[in-house]
């Protein structure tokens, strides 16, 4: 990462893109993305990546919420959501990986007024992954011999919901911010001007 973050654009407090980040999506609203002549075939395969990143944290919420409201057991939780759990991890690093290295520095090279927000979301990368090493340790701690008592097991299934909650939250603010950017540079400029 070139220059710190400032803590408005953190990801623990940011809440959406400053304006001056903004003018290409102004360009290419949203809503007009999916049927987008110069949405080309890369661009489609990384938006569908990230909305199975989405399904997935969907998931994983949904049964951290059945925990969390007593349906089923400390043991249960963790069958149904370890497998699960080290899929997610594992696709949601390959993927930071090449954006950090082969995706971010393209873009932000082929439009410079967006370096900072590449610097942002490199940034985001770091803090997701903390949070994901969180995880790693509660579902450690949750799958030990010890968590087969019962309050114990809800008390490390409790931590390690806590930490699911707090990475979904931050992935959702990331994803939807890393799209604002990418995808209305990649209308502007069609996906055929990167070397990607």
């Amino acid at each position: 990462m070139k220059d710190s973050v400032p803590p408005e654009l953190e990801i623990e407090s940011r809440s959406g893109w400053p304006p001056d980040l903004l003018y290409l999506v102004e360009q290419y609203p949203r809503t007009t993305w999916r049927d987008h002549i110069d949405l080309g075939e890369l661009a489609r395969f990384w938006l569908q990546i990230h909305d199975g990143f989405r399904g997935q944290a969907r998931e994983i919420e949904a049964a951290v919420a059945g925990f969390r409201e007593g349906r089923g057991t400390p043991d249960a939780f963790r069958s149904a959501l370890m497998p699960r759990l080290r899929v997610f991890l594992t696709h949601l690093n390959g993927h930071h990986q090449i954006e950090d290295f082969q995706f971010f520095p393209v873009f932000a090279a082929a439009e410079p007024r967006l370096a900072r927000g590449f610097d942002v979301l490199e940034a985001d990368h770091e803090a997701i992954h903390r949070v994901m090493d969180e995880m790693v340790v509660t579902a450690n701690a949750l799958i030990a011999p010890s968590a087969l008592d019962l309050d114990e097991g809800r008390r490390l299934g409790d931590a390690h919901a806590a930490a699911g909650e707090h990475l979904i939250r931050l992935l959702a603010r990331h994803l939807d911010d890393e799209e604002d950017l990418i995808v209305p540079l990649i209308l502007d400029r069609g996906e055929g001007s990167f070397a990607l």
